[in-house]
């Protein structure tokens, strides 16, 4: 297995625990820890595409998955004082 599988492999398996959290109760899925997870995976599966294994409308959807969890995660961070 090559590094960018490991990767790809590795984001599908952050957004999969994410994703079960989410649905199981475990994790608020507008919740920093959910985001984080999401932006991550979808950045791996990226990361994956881009230098491995191209397919373009996989690659649209990671990266809309990416931008709106890291949009996310702005307005929490802009949300919170201090």
């Amino acid at each position: 297995m090559s590094w960018t599988d490991a990767a790809g492999l590795a984001g599908v398996l952050m957004i999969l625990v994410a994703y079960a959290g989410a649905a199981l109760g475990r994790l608020d899925p507008k919740g920093g820890w959910s985001l984080l997870a999401n932006f991550v995976g979808a950045c791996g599966i990226l990361v994956s595409l881009l230098l491995a294994n191209f397919n373009l409308s996989s690659t649209v959807m990671e990266g809309a998955w990416a931008a709106v969890a890291l949009i996310g995660l702005a307005r929490l961070a802009l949300k919170r004082p201090g």
